[in-house]
């Protein structure tokens, strides 16, 4: 019963999503709803994902490797300056990922609902 008491009062992790493929955004959004996760903010843009994590705070973020002809690195530097979990989605494996955050885990696109539950586990130890 008090595990029970403390799922339904602890407060939903907050999840940024940079993505600018449509129908992966929309896929993420709804597995990370269904995994128990608020959608804090989706940015199809480098600057609107700065701009989002200047403003409001976040528990964690999921970052395209590629947004069109921009790469995350910005995105992922200030993330990784305030200590804030993320890990790259990218269907390109490790070979895109910024140099100063190989460390970082890796959502290989495509990807199921139980491969994302195992990056909300593992990597930002949001659920069980």
């Amino acid at each position: 019963m008090a595990g029970a008491l403390a799922a339904k009062i602890l407060p939903k992790p907050r999840i940024l999503i940079v993505e600018d493929e449509p129908f992966i955004l929309l896929t993420l959004e709804d597995m990370l709803s269904d995994l128990g996760c608020e959608v804090a903010a989706s940015a199809t843009r480098i600057s609107e994902a700065l701009e989002f994590i200047g403003n409001r705070p976040i528990d964690g973020a999921l970052l395209d490797v590629n947004l069109g002809d921009q790469k995350i690195d910005p995105v992922a530097d200030r993330l990784a300056a305030i200590g804030c979990p993320f890990v790259f989605t990218t269907g390109y494996g490790r070979s895109g990922v910024p140099h100063t955050h190989m460390e970082r885990g890796v959502l290989q696109k495509p990807f199921r609902m139980d491969d994302l539950a195992r990056v909300l586990r593992d990597e930002f130890k949001f659920i069980a």
